[in-house]
Order: C-alpha cells, then sequence, then structure tokens
C-alpha cells in the first residue's frame, strides 16, 4: 500500500477541540465529581441516606476516566472537600474555623491521591475491582498517617442499615468499604456501557451486543448488595442474650453543666451527675423497680479529679458503688506519669476500691496531646487550650468486672481497627465505648461514633455499649440494632442483660487481612500502569540526548 494511501492530508486531518470545548468539559466534570462528596454526606448519619453511598466512588469513576493523574488528582481533592467540610463541622463548632477547615483540607487530600490513581488505572482491564481496591488502599493510608492517622468517614461507617453491613462480620469495615466502592464502580461502568448502547440503538448491527453488555453490567451492580443480603443468613443468633451467660450491666449518662470546651469547669458536677445518678439507680432497685445490675458503667471523664490523689472524689464514688452494690467502669482523668496526664478507665469495687485500669491508646493529637506545640502555636493559638498532655498507654483494654470480661476502648478509639480487634482477641465478651462528647455541642459527632459502635458489633458479634457524659449513650444488639439510646445533654439510665460472647467471627479471625489484600490489589494495579509509564519516560529521555 502507498504512503499517501495511509498518510492524511492536512485537510482531512481533523481539527483539535478548541480550548473552549475542554474547558467546558472540564467544570462538568467538577460538578460531578463535587456532586459525589455531597452522595457520601448524605450517606452519613445526619442524614443517614446509606445507599446513596455508591454515588460518591460512581461519581469519582466517571469523572475521572481517561483523565491524567494531575486532573484526577484535582476531581479526588473536589470530592473530599465537599464531603469532609461539612462532614468534619463539628470539630470546630467551639474552636473556631481554622482548625476545622485545616483538618477537612488535609484529609481532602487523601481523596486527591485516590483521584489520581483511579485516573491511572481507570483504562485497565476489570477497572471497577481496581477503582474499589484503590478506596481501600487510601483509607488504609488515611487511617494510619500522619500522627496516627484519622479513619473518620470510611466508606464502611456509613452502612449502619443495609445489605452491605453483614460483611462487617467477614471482613471488617475495610470489605464494607470495598464492597460500596466497587457496587459504585461497577455502577459507573453500567452508565458507560448503557450510554454506548444509547448511542448505537439505531444501528441493527451493534444493537445485540450493546443490549448484552448493559444486561451484564446492570446485573453486576446487584450482584455486590446481593451477596451482602445473603452474608446474614449463616451468623448466630443476634440479640443481646444469644451466645453466652449474661450479665445485668447499667449505663449511666450523668450529663453535663453546659456544652462546650468549659464542660468540665465545674468537674466536681460532673461527678455528682454521675453519683447522683448511680444512686437513683439503687434506690430504684430497692423498690423493685429495676433489676440489680452486675456491673455499672459511666463515661469518659465522668470523673475529671482523679480519684487516686483527692479523697474527696473517691469517697463520692465509694458511695456511689456501695449504694449500688456492683463495681462501677469509671472514667478519670488521673495524674501522671510525670508531667502527664492518662484518661484511664478504673474498675471501682464497692468494698475494695480502685482495681483494674485501662489507659486510652491512642489520644488525639491537637485535643489530647500537642505534637511540636510551637509549630502549630504559628498557625493557632487553640493549641494552648490543651494545657498538659496525655500519655498514651501501653495495654489491651480487657478487664474483668462483675463476673463480666469487657473490652474497654474510649472515644475515637472506635474508629481504629487494630485497637478493638486487640480487645476482643484478648478476650472481650462484649465491648465498652467510653466517650464525651460536650466539647462536640448538639453536632453529628455522636451519631456518626454511635455508627461505628454498630458496626463493631456486628465486625464481632459482640455487644457494645456506649457510655457517654452528655449522650449519646446506646446499648447496640451484635446484628447492628441500637436497643437502648438516650438523647444529647439529658441524664440517662439503663439497665439491660447482655450476653458475654466467646464466639469467633470470621472478621477476628482474618484481622487486617482484607485489608492488606485489597490494598496490594489496588497498589498492584497502579504499578502495573504507573512503572511501565516512568520506565518509557526515561528511554524516551536517553534516547534524546542520545
Amino acid at each position: 500500500m502507498s504512503s499517501a494511501a495511509t498518510v492524511a492530508t492536512p485537510a482531512e486531518r481533523p481539527e483539535p477541540a478548541p480550548r473552549t470545548t475542554r474547558g467546558r468539559r472540564f467544570p462538568w466534570r467538577t460538578l460531578l465529581a463535587a456532586a459525589g462528596g455531597l452522595a457520601l454526606l448524605l450517606a452519613f448519619p445526619g442524614w443517614s441516606l446509606h445507599g446513596l453511598a455508591v454515588l460518591g466512588p460512581m461519581a469519582l469513576a466517571l469523572a475521572v476516566r481517561g483523565q491524567r493523574a494531575r486532573s484526577g488528582a484535582w476531581l479526588g481533592f473536589v470530592l473530599g472537600l465537599a464531603f469532609l467540610v461539612p462532614l468534619l463541622s463539628w470539630t470546630g463548632v467551639y474552636v473556631g474555623a481554622f482548625p476545622w477547615l485545616a483538618l477537612a483540607i488535609w484529609q481532602a487530600t487523601y481523596f486527591a491521591l485516590l483521584g489520581a490513581a483511579t485516573a491511572v488505572t481507570s483504562g485497565l482491564r476489570f477497572w471497577p475491582l481496581w477503582t474499589a481496591a484503590l478506596w481501600v488502599a487510601d483509607e488504609a493510608l488515611r487511617g494510619r498517617w500522619f500522627l496516627g492517622g484519622f479513619p473518620w468517614g470510611r466508606l464502611g461507617l456509613s452502612q449502619t442499615d443495609g445489605p452491605f453491613l453483614s460483611l462487617a462480620a467477614y471482613g471488617g469495615v475495610p470489605l464494607v468499604g470495598f464492597a460500596v466502592a466497587l457496587t459504585g464502580a461497577l455502577l459507573a461502568a453500567a452508565v458507560l456501557v448503557l450510554g454506548r448502547a444509547w448511542r448505537s440503538a439505531g444501528d441493527a448491527a451493534e444493537r445485540p451486543a450493546a443490549l448484552r453488555a448493559g444486561a451484564v453490567a446492570v446485573v453486576a451492580v446487584l450482584t455486590v448488595p446481593l451477596i451482602g443480603a445473603l452474608a446474614w443468613l449463616p451468623l448466630p443468633g443476634r440479640s443481646l442474650t444469644d451466645g453466652g451467660p449474661t450479665r445485668t450491666v447499667a449505663v449511666i449518662q450523668g450529663n453535663v453543666p453546659r456544652a462546650g470546651l468549659d464542660f468540665n469547669a465545674q468537674r466536681r458536677a460532673v461527678l455528682d451527675n454521675h453519683v447522683q445518678r448511680t444512686l437513683e439507680l439503687a434506690a430504684a432497685v430497692e423498690r423493685g423497680e429495676e433489676q440489680q445490675p452486675d456491673l455499672v458503667v459511666w463515661p469518659e471523664n465522668s470523673s475529671d479529679i482523679d480519684p487516686y490523689t483527692n479523697a474527696d472524689a473517691a469517697r463520692a464514688i465509694d458511695r456511689a458503688a456501695e449504694a449500688i452494690d456492683a463495681p462501677i467502669l469509671v472514667g478519670a482523668v488521673v495524674e501522671g506519669p510525670g508531667r502527664f496526664l492518662s484518661n484511664t478507665g478504673i474498675v471501682w469495687d464497692p468494698e475494695t476500691g480502685p482495681g483494674e485500669t485501662y489507659v486510652k491508646r491512642h489520644p488525639v493529637p491537637l485535643a489530647e496531646y500537642v505534637p511540636a506545640r510551637s509549630f502549630f502555636r504559628f498557625f493557632t493559638d487553640k493549641v494552648d487550650l490543651v494545657r498538659r498532655d496525655f500519655r498514651a498507654g501501653d495495654e489491651v483494654g480487657v478487664l474483668d468486672i462483675g463476673g463480666a470480661r469487657i473490652g474497654d476502648v474510649i472515644c475515637f478509639e472506635v474508629v481504629y481497627d487494630g485497637l478493638v480487634h486487640d480487645t476482643v482477641e484478648a478476650g472481650a465478651g462484649m465491648l465498652v465505648v467510653q466517650t464525651n462528647n460536650a466539647t462536640f455541642g448538639f453536632t453529628d459527632e455522636s451519631e456518626q461514633q454511635l455508627a461505628a459502635s454498630r458496626l463493631r458489633a456486628v465486625e464481632y458479634g459482640r455487644t457494645v455499649v456506649v457510655a457517654a457524659t452528655s449522650g449519646i449513650s446506646a446499648v447496640v444488639a451484635p446484628d447492628g440494632s441500637v436497643v437502648r439510646r438516650s438523647q444529647l445533654f439529658t441524664p440517662a439510665t439503663f439497665v439491660e442483660d447482655i450476653a458475654q460472647r466467646d464466639s469467633t467471627t470470621v472478621a477476628e479471625r482474618v484481622g487486617a487481612g482484607p485489608e492488606w489484600l485489597l490494598t496490594a490489589l489496588g497498589v498492584g494495579a497502579l504499578a502495573s500502569v504507573a512503572v511501565p509509564g516512568v520506565l518509557r519516560r526515561r528511554r524516551a529521555r536517553r534516547a534524546r540526548r542520545g
């Protein structure tokens, strides 16, 4: 064949798309990414439209498809901002906009990495699988780095109801998130396939193949949630009293004098509130109106006065324990070691006083301790609200109390997979989340934290008791359903019989295995594109120099 037949003349060559056309296309991608972030927001507590979570990964997959890494990074960043700025607004309710926006922007940079990686792998075969795996990889990074990570707002934590929730029992929050992301990516693939089918509708030769491809895409979209729905079937009984000997557990929410950063300005009032609610429960038990509890759970910061050094505080707790005739798990701020403080759960026996303790292993950076204080003070003087740093504990929070073996995690620790896994693996028959949400006022933070507790209940087949100073306190059954819950800034008392389970879920046995496997799949797919690209560019540079 002659060269004249293979080379187009200038007149025959297609004109490049005008710059204005490309400019009009990119904002639509940006708007699509922003819409995906808002859909994610609506899936989380506050709105709890759980099914909308799949639209986040779908929107990002469609927005970045065929784009370069740089454009993908921008689109991922936009999605992250649209999602995280409103989701994390509770962080600034009393400290101002700067810490809130700084945290949201920093967290959004992880979504920028996700957008870039998704764009790079969008041309691979089976790209929906790699897209979903990259979501898991990105969340694994976000939950570990830096300063210990901040795994708030992971996809799986939006699924407190619906067909994806059961997957927590097989692979924890990462597997639930993977299922959500895979469904969203498959939905994006279905949109693309059906779009091609629509465009070829007038071509009789292509129509059957297009329709078959569309049908396959729709079936694929429905398969993942169907698997999740079927995954409930092999799971054992999931009520409060199924699966082991029961213990009667009381939960006390004493409330605080006021919301905000100065919630503990009247520290003795907070302690007295919890003592008084416990005395009222003891009176109700004596009248026969409530069961006699085997153990009582107070929340984090229920005694911000160190009962080891303050005899008056110790007497107040003694009085409550003796009246209820049961050990109390007290959340206390304890002096030491050295110049530090310790956020501590103390088992307080009515006869012998303080016994076993658990010290919070993951204090919150910039809230319970300030690393590089002079550096962060350059940006905001709010860091000096943390006058003394808390020191992290180094022992797993499994405590024997009132015939129960409980796994204690304190406040935000509930969103860290490894911390919760350790307590169950060490033999906890139930989980307790001691928390103080008074510093977040009437925001969605408490609901979001409760959602994490519901996922943990399913993940480990354990009842989860949440005790909060100001709400939301709750009792969550092993199927993730909320049996009892309180309102914000209202005193409350619950008494429930709770089974002490020793069963083992698949999620407990495999631990972080599914997360690492899925992360490896995503990173491997990215490397399969990125490494050859780097090598090609190096060869091209050497060729130009030669």
